[in-house]
């Protein structure tokens, strides 16, 4: 009872404080607007245009307008920012309701939700276990929950900001790191999809905030000492996709890999409701195209094979050609050469279909390798591209240039709708799903399997040539992530 009227009588306080500030707050924001511009641009970069979301403490409304939602819906306790909220964004609906109040909440429509928001409302939370837990009901299969939040190493800093009028006064704030919140949210049944940490300086001060802000906040132990950090989750209470239903393409680019093209139908598992297999051939030089017409036919009895020429030259144009004539509802990347054995993907599908993830990625760099499987220098190459991706995209993932990854149909015309923010620019292909699911907040999984040799032809790969395009799409990636 004596904590139940401490947590009212804190309650009371915080929404008294909102109120009393609501008219003042944006002459605030617009005194320390550099920091609030650089905390909503990357809040755009997390929830595309367009999207249904839920702003839970959403103040005047103003970031919930920002993110340009093709529905909107703000939640806050404070009447006056409500009132303001409806008065300056008219287009959007606003409720007066207490996050905290699963009562309240249920008067609460429009759901389920693309995005839920929680900026910095964490902060204000008495029990956000329970807070959190009661957010599944807004939740679809693809929504993500992103909430923001400061660091607390900043506190000092910041009450001394306050009390040199730089800064809005608050009251007191929850305690959470970002290793809070991961806890917080698998608590309550959330994956945490990925974390970052941006804004070193808060303020420009003649452009140099912007240089540390740029170009040194994202480096290595120094994003640790930034200010803000964004964590990004999904529902982990979602049912799996049901197996007798889910169809699967299963894409073969292929170039000068005649001898593999029997092969990989003679050894491709039977999983999923129904297959169709597709041959992408690169204009090869030893009859890889006839072959395929020859076993097109010879199997047409037992499997759905179809084929084309690509029309360009690269990986990533014969595999975006496949995708584009895919029908299935999971997508597979099976390279020609069969390195990655056919008899993985299987594992592939059960792991998107159970919901284990988003964007299934093979990585060859756990289990040994056969002999002559992959040479010296392309296995260090590929560990050290797969370190630096992994930090440029806050994500795990072991292996970037592997030739197996699994995806939802829906989830890759996400990614091609959304292209032109990174652009074409990977010859590969694998980096631009990469990147492209990184974006969309899909949630990476590695999945080791086992590398072969080669049986038939040639490597396909230049170690220098290749290497130095990988150089270049990682400074073109830093520098585009850089800019957020």
């Amino acid at each position: 009872m004596q904590q139940d009227s401490a947590r009212n009588r804190r309650k009371q306080a915080i929404r008294a404080h909102a109120d009393a500030f609501a008219e003042r707050r944006r002459d605030w924001k617009r005194r320390t607007r550099y920091f609030h511009d650089l905390d909503a641009k990357y809040m755009r970069f997390l929830v595309p245009e367009g999207q249904k979301v839920l702003d839970l403490g959403c103040g005047p409304g103003d970031l919930l307008a920002a993110l340009e939602p093709s529905a909107g819906v703000g939640i806050d306790f404070s009447p006056k920012m409500i009132e303001i909220a409806r008065d300056a964004h008219p287009h959007l609906q606003f409720h007066l309701a207490d996050v905290e109040n699963p009562d309240e909440m249920d008067a609460v429509d429009g759901g389920p939700f693309d995005a839920i928001i929680l900026s910095d409302a964490i902060g204000t939370f008495e029990d956000c276990q329970a807070t959190l837990e009661n957010l599944h009901r807004f939740c679809h299969r693809d929504t993500r929950i992103i909430i923001s939040y400061y660091a607390y190493g900043w506190e000092p800093l910041l009450r001394a900001a306050e009390r040199l009028g730089l800064k809005m006064p608050q009251v007191e704030q929850n305690s959470i790191s970002p290793a809070d919140l991961q806890h917080f949210l698998h608590l309550a049944d959330f994956t945490t999809v990925k974390q970052e940490r941006r804004i070193l300086s808060p303020i420009g001060f003649f452009g140099f905030g912007r240089l540390l802000n740029r170009w040194i906040s994202f480096l290595p132990l120094v994003r640790r000492m930034t200010i803000r950090s964004y964590t990004v989750a999904s529902s982990a209470r979602l049912a799996p996709l049901p197996e007798q239903s889910v169809s699967v393409s299963i894409i073969i680019p292929c170039r000068n890999e005649r001898g593999n093209v029997e092969a990989a139908i003679r050894r491709l598992p039977s999983f999923g409701s129904s297959q169709e297999i597709i041959f992408i051939e690169g204009h090869s030089q030893d009859g890889t195209f006839e072959e395929i017409e020859r076993v097109a036919k010879a199997y047409e009895e037992t499997h759905t094979i179809r084929y084309a020429r690509q029309d360009g030259i690269g990986k990533g144009d014969a595999m975006r050609k496949g995708y584009a004539m895919a029908k299935g509802d999971i997508l597979m990347i099976l390279d020609g050469d069969l390195t990655v054995p056919p008899e993985e993907l299987p594992k592939f599908y059960d792991a998107i279909v159970g919901g284990k993830g988003d964007f299934i990625n093979g990585s060859r760099l756990v289990y040994p390798m056969e002999d002559d499987a992959m040479r010296f220098l392309n296995r260090i190459a590929n560990s050290v591209f797969a370190w630096v991706f992994s930090w440029l995209l806050n994500q795990r993932i072991t292996d970037t240039l592997c030739g197996t990854k699994v995806l939802s149909r829906g989830h890759y015309q996400r990614i091609a709708d959304n292209r032109g923010y990174f652009g074409e620019f990977d010859p590969f292909g694998d980096f631009d799903l990469i990147f492209g699911a990184s974006k969309q907040n899909l949630r990476i999984i590695d999945m080791p399997v086992r590398y072969a040799s080669r049986t038939y032809g040639e490597t396909q790969i230049s170690r220098f040539r290749h290497g130095w395009l990988l150089l270049r799409m990682v400074l073109f990636a830093y520098k585009k992530l850089a800019a957020i």
